[in-house]
């Protein structure tokens, strides 16, 4: 007797079907490199460096100009490369990016609350807990609660950016 598929958990939104397309990801796509352009994103993608499997990505998003220097940070990454440490050290140098090429002062991220291997992923990265989002992102048919962290990268005032 068969145990049935394997069904694994879902931590990303609700998609369309023309969003696992190619024309729905060459849009994705040019979405983001826009925003990139506009200095509101920026995105990694995480490859291997024997053979050069894609193998995650990452990406600050939300950039905006002017005294919250924010971004929210979101990744993903290979589940058959999971607990290799590749997810913290791709957070660690969004953090680092933010910082140094945006002169963010902090970062933040939500997690689904059940979604334990990217809080511990985020705890090493030195972001702490600061929030619940209750009903704050619909996925898997449902509107899912959230925890929010955030890690403050400097204490220093903002540098330029339209003040």
């Amino acid at each position: 007797m068969s145990a049935g598929p394997l069904v694994l958990p879902c931590w990303e939104p609700d998609r369309p079907a023309e969003f696992f397309t190619a024309g729905g990801q060459r849009a994705r796509l040019r979405d983001q490199l826009a925003q990139r352009e506009a200095g509101q994103a920026m995105l990694w993608v995480l490859v291997e460096t024997d053979g050069g499997r894609l193998v995650g990505a990452i990406s600050l998003s939300r950039i905006p100009l002017g005294p919250l220097c924010s971004a929210s940070v979101g990744y993903w990454g290979d589940g058959e490369r999971a607990g290799r440490g590749i997810a913290t050290a791709a957070l660690e140098a969004a953090c680092l990016a933010a910082r140094e090429e945006f002169a963010l002062h902090r970062v933040e991220a939500g997690t689904m609350v059940d979604n334990t291997a990217s809080q511990r992923v985020l705890a090493k990265a030195e972001f702490e807990q600061y929030g619940f989002a209750p009903k704050y992102l619909h996925a898997n048919g449902a509107w899912r609660d959230h925890l929010l962290f955030q890690r403050i990268l400097h204490d220093e005032g903002p540098r330029g950016q339209g003040l």
